[in-house]
């Protein structure tokens, strides 16, 4: 088995500070970096940050600083958040970085020298945010496709990439590497939307700005920033265009795994394996593009102050429960929901109620009952069997999730073995054992079970949450297991815990809790007059009759309504609109109950495209009015007319 382990994170753009979504992205890497160590492999982790670019240009022209500057004080933020949450990174990489610019110059005059890329004119749509350009067949409702910004009409000479000569030896490799893209559906995607369509040539560079690597055999001319910021995952390591490249380049390269948000799945798993292709440089083993953590009851919106950024969340909850959280709620390739209140429902539910109270109790019988001391006293019976079958398969079973990356469902295994822990105390009720002497070699065996199978968890427990799998271990004044160790049961003598043990986690007040966000979020949001208030959405463009008629509004009734599980906006709405019925999930829970809503006719938007929340797929929108102080209500006719009948 090849015991390196190369994985890399896309590199953060530096127009802004992340929020807790793009933070997600650091943490799984980290997370499955942490796994591989502990599994035996000489781990390589890369991050960085892309500092080039029109946008970052146009960012730091409005806050009034010159584009290093600016790129510096975004990239020292996103490092700083990076430590915040743990992730340990062996590489910090910015595409600002001289030697990245100087193999990027290089790169490209190779590209250009042997044909693969020409000079050229563009005219079609551009997107700033994107770095993209479109044509007008691309489009979607005149928007970008990618993100569903505005785009603007650019003209400009310019450098193009031959992908289409590369396009068929892409789809062969697809084929004979079917592992190359997780989840499959993403492959799917970029085959029957991108390749089988027929790829256009790629624009490589720009020269209607400057801040970007210039061309340096015409110095009109920026590198393209994709074509930049993709080749940091070699230049990193020590890649050398000219042939001289490091040994740490030779003994890492290709990459194990590029960790990526599913939003720039095409430029990692069709630009970059055709740009490798062209420098003759292998292809990554794996690319797996991660689904993105949504804001649960909208989006996150700076006028509102409601973006919640990793440091917050932190000062609240603590490093460990901010991981565990992100980690747990991204199932493998789709989206996620987070708000304070489930993160805080997520705590007092796992981590205190489970893991915290398992660790406290065990530590507080040891210490109540043997002074502290914990050993095998050999008196087994049957109920001991089960709680040492789960807690010596655990490591199997998270390997085992782990080969495909499936985080969430790891962590699920360990915390099976948590809660049997739980269980086991309860089927073995210690404090009924302690009332009779004859049973104080069977109530110490039973503490002796307690504890191997907290350590084999919590040495499982490390890549994920390292604090809390330590100050856990210490507790029980052991050191976490290495992984060949974990299918034995049984492996220590005798230990002594600590006799005031370190609480990991507490249930947390939520109204507390709560109130402080509020406050914080509150001070955070832009002060507005009442007159500013009342205006703050003239912006919005005048619109053609044409375009108000896309809109297909109806009545509908409400049929049955409930609360969405795990969530505390969400409402799940079945609805009737004549002879269809419909379901419709609504971020209105806090401001209806759902008995308050049955039999109610309301109006929906009927041709929305159905999005799935929470697992629900959403097949409309609920039309409703907010006023200044966020006070919602739905819309409703005036006089009792049929449902499904259409507003015009």
């Amino acid at each position: 088995m090849d015991k390196k382990f190369y994985i890399t994170t896309a590199i953060a753009y530096t127009s802004a500070k992340p929020h807790i979504g793009n933070t997600y992205e650091a943490i799984l890497a980290d997370s499955i970096a942490r796994f591989k160590k502990k599994q035996g492999f000489d781990v390589f982790l890369q991050t960085g940050t892309d500092e080039h670019g029109q946008k970052i240009e146009e960012k730091a022209k409005a806050a009034g600083k010159t584009p290093t500057e600016f790129v510096d004080s975004v990239s020292a933020e996103i490092k700083r958040l990076w430590d915040l949450v743990g992730v340990s990174y062996d590489k910090f990489i910015r595409t600002t970085d001289l030697d990245h610019e100087k193999q990027v110059q290089k790169i490209f005059r190779k590209l250009y020298e042997q044909g693969d890329i020409y000079k050229g004119s563009y005219e079609g749509w551009y997107c700033t945010p994107c770095e993209s350009f479109w044509t007008e067949s691309q489009l979607v409702d005149g928007k970008c496709p990618d993100c569903g910004r505005p785009v603007k009409k650019a003209q400009e000479e310019a450098y193009f990439f031959k992908m289409a000569k590369y396009a068929d030896r892409l789809l062969k490799y697809y084929e004979e590497h079917p592992e190359f893209i997780l989840p499959v559906s993403r492959k799917n995607e970029m085959v029957n939307n991108f390749l089988k369509p027929g790829l256009q040539d790629l624009c490589v560079s720009r020269s209607s700005f400057k801040w970007g690597i210039p061309v340096d055999f015409d110095d009109k001319h920026v590198v393209y920033v994709w074509l930049d910021a993709l080749t940091n995952y070699i230049t990193g390591i020590g890649y050398d265009a000219d042939g001289n490249s490091s040994d740490k380049f030779n003994k890492l390269w290709p990459a194990d795994l590029h960790v990526i948000g599913k939003d720039i799945i095409r430029f990692h798993t069709i630009y970059w394996p055709i740009f490798l292709m062209a420098l003759g440089v292998p292809l990554p083993k794996r690319v797996y593009g991660h689904g993105w953590l949504l804001q649960d009851g909208g989006k996150m919106s700076k006028s509102k102050g409601n973006v919640i950024y990793a440091d917050d969340l932190v000062e609240f909850f603590g490093r460990d429960a901010v991981r565990y959280y992100v980690l747990t709620a991204m199932p493998q390739g789709a989206d996620g929901l987070i708000s304070w209140e489930s993160v805080i429902e997520k705590v007092n539910a796992d981590l205190a109620n489970v893991l915290g109270n398992l660790v406290n109790r065990t530590v507080a019988m040891s210490n109540k009952y043997f002074g502290g001391k914990v050993e095998d006293k050999g008196v087994a019976e049957d109920v001991d069997n089960d709680l040492k079958a789960v807690a010596v398969s655990a490591c199997a079973k998270c390997c085992k999730e782990m080969e495909d990356y499936c985080v969430s469902d790891a962590l699920e295994e360990i915390f099976n073995l948590f809660r049997r822990a739980n269980k086991y105390i309860d089927e073995t009720a210690p404090w009924v054992l302690a009332k009779d002497e004859s049973k104080a070699d069977r109530l110490a065996t039973v503490l002796y079970n307690l504890t191997e199978s907290i350590i084999i968890g919590l040495s499982l427990l490390y890549p994920f949450m390292p604090e809390t799998a330590e100050k856990g271990a210490a507790n029980f004044g052991l050191s976490l297991r290495d992984f060949d160790s974990l299918d034995k049961f049984g492996v220590f003598s005798e230990t002594k815990v600590k006799e005031t043990p370190e609480i990991l986690f507490q249930r947390l007040d939520q109204k507390a809790v709560m109130d402080k966000v509020n406050a914080m979020q509150a001070a955070r949001a832009p002060k507005e007059t009442s007159a500013e208030k009342k205006t703050e959405k003239k912006d919005k463009p005048m619109i053609d009759i044409e375009d108000f008629e896309k809109v297909q509004l109806k009545v509908a009734k409400v049929l049955a309504c409930e609360k969405v599980e795990k969530s505390n906006k969400l409402l799940k709405l079945t609805l009737k609109l004549g002879d269809e019925t419909r379901t419709v999930v609504s971020g209105i829970a806090k401001h209806y109950s759902p008995e308050d809503l049955i039999g109610k006719k309301l109006v929906i938007v009927a041709n929305l495209k159905p999005a799935r929340l929470c697992g629900i797929e959403s097949q409309g929108m609920i039309v409703c009015a907010e006023n200044t102080e966020g006070k919602i209500a739905f819309l409703s006719p005036e006089k009792d007319i049929e449902d499904g009948s259409e507003i015009f």
